[in-house]
């Protein structure tokens, strides 16, 4: 049992600091503004972030693969356009509509970005730029410029309606977010993942089906991408053709600050929803103490450098100090000779003496 406890807790090191963070950014508006504290204010919270959260969650088997998906915004667009025309059109019941929909967001993702990026070997900030560049126009062409007002009882029902006095974003927050956390750590999906970002050479000469992975990466980022969307519309009421050129990043923002690597093969869906708390709290609070807008991208800016530099101190030899003095040309005093030797390092060394 102690093992078990103390495996738990070595497992937490990545999203330590933004653990930390929600805690004290919790504590500190919670004095500063009695209203923050309250059961109505936090659903609100995590109302709030619920599309940030979905998309989120799907950025960060991006991630871990070594990838990046920056079409996202648009394929939640294009999704939610779809879902209204769908439903004005009365060519599905709403539940058959809201799942063709995650489908969509699905075959875009993995058709649009997963198959260029996994066969043909292609940059992936340039096929994910070409993707929500050509999303983008399409959904203002399909529009017409013009928004979708949106009257299906199924979009109220998984984005404003309440169950046991609970938003239903949250349950669905909650169901995305235990589905992710099995697939991780339970499933060789999961493995076959961090493999991927790890090194792709190595993970294929593993035997690791290294294309069809990325291909199925990039789809579930669509098919989140997807149910986000149809929440959005459900939470304005109507299919809006403006794609929102944030998201992705926010997103990115979302999974970095909890602990995932920007080059791939590290990262945990648990340390992407407390990116998504943090970003959440830090917002409603700055809101309900009055500061603009403006000023609240670059507070969160200034924090995700921070943490993004302190995750990467982390796993330096030497930590912060040793960094500062090797930018300063400051020459460290050389370790204590020891007789032990690492069998790695020798067998190493007597590699090189023998040649």
């Amino acid at each position: 049992m102690k093992k078990r406890v103390s495996d738990v807790w070595v497992g937490t090191r990545p999203f330590r600091p933004v653990l930390a963070i929600v805690v004290l950014l919790f504590a500190l508006f919670a004095v500063w503004q009695p209203g923050f504290r309250t059961i109505l204010n936090i659903q609100n919270v995590l109302a709030s972030v619920s599309i940030l959260f979905i998309v989120s969650m799907g950025m960060t088997f991006v991630l871990i693969s070594g990838g990046f998906d920056l079409s996202v915004g648009a394929t939640a667009g294009l999704c939610g356009i779809f879902l209204g025309k769908v439903l004005e059109a009365h060519l599905l019941p709403g539940p058959a509509a809201v799942a063709a929909t995650i489908i969509v967001g699905a075959i875009l993702g993995g058709l649009l970005n997963g198959l260029f990026v996994a066969i043909f070997r292609l940059s992936v900030f340039v096929v994910t730029l070409a993707s929500m560049t050509a999303l983008t126009g399409i959904v203002l062409i399909w529009t017409n410029t013009q928004s979708i007002y949106v009257t299906d009882p199924v979009v109220n029902q998984i984005s404003i309606s309440r169950l046991l006095g609970v938003q239903t974003p949250i349950y669905i927050m909650l169901i995305i977010f235990l589905i992710f956390l099995y697939i991780q750590r339970r499933t060789y999906f999961g493995r076959d993942i961090y493999a991927t970002g790890g090194s792709y050479t190595a993970a294929r000469l593993s035997g690791v089906r290294t294309e069809r992975t990325l291909i199925m990466v990039y789809a579930v980022a669509g098919a989140c991408a997807g149910l986000a969307g149809a929440i959005a519309v459900g939470r304005v009421g109507a299919a809006v053709p403006q794609v929102d050129p944030g998201l992705a990043l926010q997103a990115v923002a979302a999974v970095l600050i909890g602990g995932t690597a920007l080059t791939g093969g590290a990262g945990s869906v648990v340390g992407t929803a407390f990116g998504c708390l943090f970003i959440g709290i830090l917002q409603n609070g700055l809101n309900m103490v009055g500061v603009a807008s403006s000023w609240q991208y670059v507070v969160t800016g200034i924090i995700l450098l921070a943490s993004v530099l302190g995750g990467r101190v982390g796993t330096r030899r030497g930590g912060m100090l040793s960094g500062i003095k090797k930018a300063l040309g400051i020459k460290s005093p050389p370790p204590a000779e020891s007789c032990a030797v690492e069998p790695a390092a020798d067998a190493a060394a007597g590699g090189r003496k023998s040649g």
